[in-house]
């Protein structure tokens, strides 16, 4: 697993093996998870979306703690992955960083507890798995809206971006700070730490 520029954010690129039957890869190693994050993969929710291209999910995220850590795949088609560092404190606040998920190369990214997190789907019927540390709990889960111009995303141009209403009412970054919705960096890590111990 390879670090991202933003700290708790990795992408693992496994090596695959084609033939003429197709190929095989191994897109998920505890004990290479475990040595890059520092504690292995709580598994809670197994979650899948198919998207229309265009189709923009996201910046999602959940209160810390415990928050929810995704493990993400795209296993059908192609999506521009996003991880976005909305930590209060962090050095790193307000960044982001897209990784391309797709059926070819077979890339994973996972993003630890207080990342917000979404996605861009390039294809049509863009299927994407998501292994998450905890369950959903809509009480804790929370949005930014993903076109903020504070923030920046460079969204391929030329697709046109299709929001979920409630993605379209997504606070901006400094409207979810306003209101005290983002998580503390001091507790991420802190919180991060607990789970190695």
């Amino acid at each position: 697993m390879r670090p991202l520029s933003i700290s708790g954010a990795w992408v693992f690129e496994p090596k695959v093996f084609p033939d003429g039957r197709g190929s095989f890869h191994e897109w998920f190693k505890a004990p290479v998870f475990a040595e890059a994050a520092g504690h292995s993969l709580g598994l809670a929710q197994a979650n899948m979306s198919v998207s229309s291209r265009g189709t923009l999910r996201g910046i999602h995220f959940a209160d810390v703690p415990p928050g929810q850590a995704k493990y993400v795949k795209c296993v059908r088609g192609a999506v521009l992955d996003v991880i976005v560092d909305i930590r209060v404190g962090s050095p790193t606040f307000g960044q982001w960083e897209i990784v391309r998920l797709d059926d070819q190369d077979h890339h994973a990214v996972y993003l630890s507890e207080g990342l917000g997190h979404g996605f861009m789907a390039l294809t049509d019927d863009a299927t994407v798995v998501y292994l998450c540390s905890e369950g959903y709990a809509p009480e804790r889960e929370h949005g930014i809206h993903p076109l903020d111009p504070e923030i920046g995303i460079e969204w391929p141009e030329g697709v046109a971006p299709l929001l979920s209403p409630k993605d379209e009412q997504a606070p901006t970054l400094a409207e979810a700070r306003e209101q005290g919705l983002l998580p503390s960096y001091e507790e991420c890590l802190a919180y991060r730490e607990s789970l190695g111990s």
